[in-house]
């Protein structure tokens, strides 16, 4: 199969976010355009859906954090070869794998505004394809000849999956507190920010303060970036920018928005969530109870407080970043983290 028929075009999700860093673009353009070419060298199957579906799901657009952060990462530590750009295609191979995994788990149609994978072919196609991203990766690990880049890879791939098991088990479940949902994000969503960050100080050969940092500001990064994905589904700002929200209602996940409307609620509105909540997954949610969900989180002054617990992450996270010097590269992660908490998409 041809490799150039991978559709590898500007998505408007990644011009939105050139835009919100357009004056740091420059530090990682350049190696983001090889990242793009080094996806298409590497996706050398013969086998038409597969390129079918990866071109599909590239093309449907994307923020392309994960990579940027293990290229800045790189740069901010002062690396000067090349190893990040192959590493920053195994992350994004993980993360498009991920996704595909997930749109089937959760039975989504829908994914920035086009049709997922699962719903275009079948769950047993986009499955496989994950499948094969994975063993893509890490190929490019194999290759990288770390073995610490590759325990990197291999333990946050566990504890992804772990993450998403537990994510599943808590779905319908109104006892999750706070501190749980933390340590289901930290861990489905966030590992992959860490991974990111850390092997850029790791290729670097930092100090082991350094990396620890690099390390802990992926994690912070990553949770306040999950925390702000699950309020906007809640959010109509998403819905005036032709976002389709209240899928994780419908899907019964429990995340901050509904926790905390749940904890601050009075009887009769605990009644009405535990039924559309717990009962999602029999199909006994009503017309009109997305819209009651949301003038409860709006009473109680949810998606405010879920925004500050966002930032609270983020605060974190800048801390993370003070043990290294001042500069445009430092600056363009801070900014990445800003927009991560502030953006509506």
């Amino acid at each position: 199969m041809m490799n150039e028929q991978l559709n590898m075009e500007e998505s408007e999700d990644t011009k939105l976010v050139d835009n919100a860093l357009v004056k740091w673009k420059h530090l990682y353009d350049d190696e983001l355009k090889n990242v793009d070419k080094f996806i298409v060298e590497n996706i050398d199957s013969d086998a038409s859906l597969i390129i079918n579906i990866i071109s599909h799901i590239l093309s449907s657009g994307g923020k392309r954090i994960r990579p940027i952060l293990t290229i800045l990462s790189a740069k901010l530590c002062g690396y000067e070869g090349d190893r990040h750009v192959s590493l920053a295609t195994a992350i994004e191979f993980f993360h498009t794998a991920t996704l595909l995994h997930d749109d089937v788990v959760d039975e989504s149609s829908m994914r920035r505004g086009s049709p997922t994978a699962n719903s275009v072919w079948d769950n047993s196609a986009s499955v496989l394809v994950g499948d094969y991203l994975l063993s893509k990766a890490f190929q490019i690990i194999s290759r990288d000849g770390s073995l610490k880049v590759l325990r990197i890879l291999s333990d946050s791939s566990a504890i992804i999956t772990e993450g998403e098991v537990k994510q599943l088990m808590a779905t319908n479940d109104l006892t999750t507190n706070k501190e749980q949902y933390i340590d289901i994000i930290s861990s489905k969503t966030s590992q992959l920010f860490v991974a990111a960050c850390q092997v850029g100080a790791v290729i670097s050969e930092q100090k082991a303060k350094n990396e620890k940092a690099l390390e802990s500001f992926g994690r912070n990064l990553g949770t306040a970036f999950q925390i702000i994905d699950d309020t906007l589904d809640y959010s109509a700002k998403q819905e005036q920018l032709g976002k389709e929200i209240g899928d994780d209602f419908r899907e019964g996940k429990v995340t901050l928005p509904i926790i905390l409307a749940y904890q601050r609620a009075d009887k009769a509105e605990k009644r009405f969530l535990e039924r559309s909540i717990e009962w999602a997954a029999d199909g006994l949610q009503e017309k009109g109870d997305f819209e009651r969900a949301v003038s409860i989180i709006d009473k109680y002054d949810v998606l405010e407080d879920s925004i500050e617990t966002a930032k609270e992450y983020a605060n974190r996270a800048k801390q993370n970043l003070s043990i290294f010097p001042d500069g445009e590269i430092k600056q363009s992660l801070l900014d990445i983290l800003d927009f991560s908490v502030s953006r509506e998409y």
